[in-house]
């Protein structure tokens, strides 16, 4: 078994790759892990009440959903008219 099947890949736009400062990063799998739980170990737990859209291997989906190894995860801060 790689070593890579064992991380899900984020990836990360606007304000919350600024913050993270990088556009893609790799969060550790283990068993039942949640995008929310992800989220909130990036520490980016304030965009969860905020609008905050994830997607799941380009799926838009709801952040109580599990990940498995290998996947990717794409957060999608609210998007600010103007």
């Amino acid at each position: 078994m790689s070593m890579s099947a064992g991380y899900v890949r984020v990836l990360a736009f606007g304000p919350i790759a600024e913050a993270i400062g990088s556009r893609t990063t790799k969060v550790e799998w283990r068993e039942n892990l949640s995008i929310e739980e992800i989220v909130i170990e990036l520490e980016m737990g304030h965009w969860l009440g905020q609008g905050l859209a994830v997607a799941l291997n380009g799926e838009r989906c709801p952040v109580d959903v599990h990940c498995q190894r290998g996947d990717e995860v794409a957060l999608l801060p609210p998007v600010s008219g103007g």
